[in-house]
């Protein structure tokens, strides 16, 4: 069956495909966003929004343990998870419930159901076939479970927010941004915590000094690590998840065990074959600094592309696409560097630019100077125990432009933003010195560093 033609068709409603319609439509076209779920992606359903509400959630929970050393009386009793997991989803679906109204107010056609191309400019759904001038791929992607025996006695993120109990025992199998993040709340909240990952360390691609203050700091919470750690299998057994290692080792029995071994595309049934659009062997789709596929007329942006999956950069990539196709600027693109993230750990993790070892290896080591700081903040002063702040300036060349800026600490998400704006203008040390700090922050110590790290 035809169905009817548009300007443009997004195939997915997260973030990115939300963005360039919403854009789009505001230029006056007419636009239809295809979703099979939910409207606001993986972001405000499984990701980002309700895993933040976790990461309050975690935090509430630290307080309370830690003002009794300020004199205030002892908390007890635990959370109510179910009330917790209650109200979060309640939360979600206002935000469900405003996108329903919001593509209503511009006007966008939304169509529920699983869009596949076809052919040239073509997409099918559910028997009827839509057509457009312009066709923007942005169907995000998934977790990802590896091919191992007994692999589907574990969960993965998804499945975290399904989660009405707490577990007691949790294994949390993947080290990176999203089991951080997980083994600290599920830890902070009360359950006893086994992280591991197949490499040595945790946020394999993040500055040294992130990844050994965030080890110690996940110690400092009384995370078990074990890295590395490659998993041969998962067993159920009565008293609950067993997993065996390569060489041999056994961990558990655990009442939970949760994937986080990383995200993979949605591009294998999207019909990128019948409009001839090229995909990589990772199902990742290359595109132009434009957003353009190979095929005139088709785009993708977001998760698929394989270039920082994160939601502001999925909207902004976006917002430049249809601001290039509907507003005349031809020139209107995401440029995909100094980008600043933040790893919502215990505490935060956030970083924008060049790593140490990233900045020796493009500008060589006599053009690289370094500063950095270890400190424990004041937030914790009469604490018997805190958790650890390091922040690290990575600067390049005589004026010292500052190219990459790593934190872990409280507020370090909070206080990157500003700073990311900073290093993005090309700031040097002397512009930081020459900034008045806020005092007492921990934020003033990067306009504060004196001497350079002497290696």
């Amino acid at each position: 069956m035809s169905g009817k033609h548009f300007d443009m068709i997004v195939l997915g409603g997260g973030s990115g495909g939300l963005a360039v319609a919403e854009r789009a439509a505001q230029y006056g076209k007419d636009v239809a966003v295809i979703e099979p779920t939910a409207l606001g992606g993986t972001c405000v359903n499984v990701g980002c929004v309700p895993k933040k509400v976790m990461w309050y959630a975690a935090n509430l929970a630290h307080d309370r343990v830690d003002a009794a050393d300020w004199g205030f009386p002892e908390a007890t009793g635990g959370v109510d998870f179910g009330t917790l997991a209650k109200k979060r989803r309640e939360f979600i679906a206002g935000i469900n419930r405003f996108w329903d109204g919001y593509a209503k107010d511009l006007k966008l056609t939304v169509i529920d159901g699983y869009g596949r191309l076809t052919g040239d400019k073509q997409v099918d759904v559910d028997g009827t076939t839509y057509s457009a001038d312009h066709i923007v791929l942005s169907t995000g992607g998934r977790p990802l479970v590896p091919p191992v025996p007994g692999a589907e006695h574990g969960i993965t993120s998804d499945g975290f927010f399904e989660l009405d109990e707490l577990p007691k025992r949790t294994a949390v199998i993947g080290g990176g941004y999203i089991g951080v993040e997980l083994a600290g709340v599920l830890r902070s909240l009360g359950s006893y915590v086994t992280l591991l990952d197949m490499l040595d360390t945790i946020l394999a691609p993040f500055d040294p000094l992130i990844r050994e203050t965030a080890t110690e700091n996940l110690e400092q919470q009384g995370i078990e690590t074990h890295l590395p750690f490659k998993v041969a299998k998962l067993e159920k057994t009565d008293e609950g998840t067993v997993i065996h290692g390569a060489d041999g080792e056994q961990l558990g029995p655990f009442d939970q065990v949760i994937w986080a071994v990383g995200r993979k595309p949605n591009t294998d049934d999207i019909g990128l074959d019948k409009a001839g659009v090229e995909v990589e062997k990772n199902g990742m789709i290359p595109v132009d600094a434009y957003q353009n596929t190979n095929v005139k007329g088709i785009y993708a942006i977001g998760d698929i592309i394989g270039k920082y999956p994160l939601t502001p950069v999925a909207i902004a990539a976006g917002r430049r696409l249809s601001d290039r196709l509907f507003d005349g600027q031809e020139e209107a693109h995401l440029e995909y560097e100094t980008i600043p993230t933040v790893v919502f750990a215990h505490p935060a993790v956030g970083t924008v630019g060049l790593t140490e070892p990233q900045a020796i290896e493009q500008f060589g080591k006599d053009q690289v100077t370094i500063y950095e700081t270890r400190f424990t903040p004041m937030r914790y002063a009469l604490s018997g125990h805190g958790f650890k702040t390091a922040m690290k300036l990575v600067c390049v060349g005589k004026e010292e432009r500052v190219a990459g800026l790593h934190l872990v600490g409280d507020g370090a998400d909070e206080m990157l933003q500003g700073f990311a704006v900073a290093v993005k203008a090309g700031l040097t040390k002397a512009d930081f010195d020459n900034t008045v700090a806020l005092h007492p922050t921990s934020a003033e110590e990067l306009v504060t560093l004196k001497s350079p790290r002497d290696d």
